[in-house]
C-alpha cells in the first residue's frame, strides 16, 4: 500500500514540529483504515522540503510507532536533503528508516553493529530469510543466527512472521525487511 505525503501536506512542504504531529495523525488514519496491510511505501512524489523536526514528528515518529509490527519504506525521494532531514531526526530516536533511492535501499538512522550489519545486508537481498538460511550462508549455529534476527527486529530493521510448523517442531519465523 502507497501513502503519499504529499496528499497530507498543504504546499509539498513539511516544516515545524506543530504540522509534523498533524500530518502523523493523518498517516496513522490512513495505516488504520486496512489493519490488513503489514507494509507500507510512504512516497514523497511532490514533496520540495522537510526540515528535521517535521520528519521527526511526522516520518520516524510512524515509523517508531509501528515498530516491529508494520514495515515501512520511503520511496519517490527527489532530493538527497529529503534524505539528509530524515536521517537527522532518525538518528536521534535510534529509529532505523528503510529508504528506496536512487542509489538502492539503505537504513537511515542508526547503524547495527558490525555483526548485525552482516545479517541485514542478506536480509536486503531477498524478501524473507529464515535463521537455517543465514546459519547456512554465514557459517553460523541456528540459534547465534536466530539471535541475530531477533535483535533486527527488535531494533526495527526488520519484520517477523510467524509459520507453523510441521508436526512437533516449534514454530519458525520468517524475516523480511521493514518494507
Amino acid at each position: 500500500m502507497v501513502l503519499h505525503l504529499n496528499d497530507v501536506l498543504a504546499n509539498g512542504d513539511g516544516s515545524g514540529r506543530h504540522q509534523g504531529r498533524e500530518v502523523f495523525q493523518a498517516l496513522t488514519e490512513l495505516v488504520e483504515s486496512d489493519p490488513s496491510h503489514r507494509a507500507f511505501a510512504l512516497s514523497l512524489a511532490g514533496v520540495r522540503h522537510l526540515d528535521a523536526g517535521f520528519a521527526s514528528e511526522a516520518i520516524v515518529a510512524l515509523f517508531q510507532r509501528y515498530r516491529g509490527t508494520k514495515g515501512f519504506r520511503i520511496v519517490d525521494v527527489a532530493d538527497e536533503d529529503l534524505i539528509e532531514n530524515i536521517d537527522a531526526a532518525a538518528r536521534r530516536v535510534e529509529q532505523p528508516v528503510l529508504a528506496d533511492t536512487s542509489s538502492g535501499l539503505r537504513f537511515l538512522g542508526p547503524s547495527p553493529t558490525a555483526s548485525l550489519s552482516v545479517v541485514l545486508e542478506l536480509a536486503l537481498k531477498r524478501e524473507q530469510l529464515r535463521a537455517a538460511d543465514v546459519a547456512y550462508v554465514l557459517g553460523i549455529s541456528t540459534t547465534n543466527a536466530s539471535n541475530k534476527l531477533k535483535q533486527l527486529w527488535q531494533r526495527g530493521y526488520l519484520l517477523r512472521r510467524e509459520e507453523a510448523a510441521a508436526r512437533a517442531r516449534p514454530p519458525a519465523y520468517l524475516w523480511s525487511r521493514a518494507s
